[in-house]
């Protein structure tokens, strides 16, 4: 995603775009991006800077660390940049900063409950479906 430097008018700009996934390389082993990035946002310039206020939308898709099922969850999350602009420079590119601020919010160890109680070590039953009959639980 680029901001035009030189379209920026003294009033402001209002952004609304979508950024796809591949775009922005999101993806681990545990975690997907499920939507596009929604980016809705206010850019201010000023003599020599940029200020940039973004909100950020998706839906993230997750593999549980224990149990190995799938599960989504909303990003909704607001973000500030300020970018200093030096004379030449004709865009700012947004795309690594807001790669970045998503991939601040992916949890270390995804859980789909903090009570999973994951796969049982011996059959590979989830236990979360009332256990198994291997007789080591």
């Amino acid at each position: 995603m680029k901001i035009l430097i030189n379209q920026v008018p003294p009033e402001g700009l209002f952004l609304e775009e979508e950024v796809s996934p591949l775009e922005l390389d999101l993806e681990t082993d545990l975690i997907k991006l499920g939507s596009a990035l929604k980016v809705k946002g206010q850019v201010n310039r000023f003599t020599n800077a940029l200020s940039v206020k973004l909100n950020l939308q998706a839906l993230l898709q997750f593999t549980c660390a224990r149990c190995l099922e799938s599960f989504e969850r909303k990003l909704n999350k607001d973000v500030q940049f300020n970018f200093s602009v030096n004379q030449g420079e004709s865009f700012i590119d947004l795309t690594s900063d807001l790669r970045e601020e998503v991939m601040l919010d992916y949890p270390i160890k995804p859980l789909c409950d903090l009570k999973c109680q994951g796969l049982c070590k011996e059959c590979g039953n989830n236990l979360n479906q009332g256990g198994c009959n291997c007789g080591s639980t």
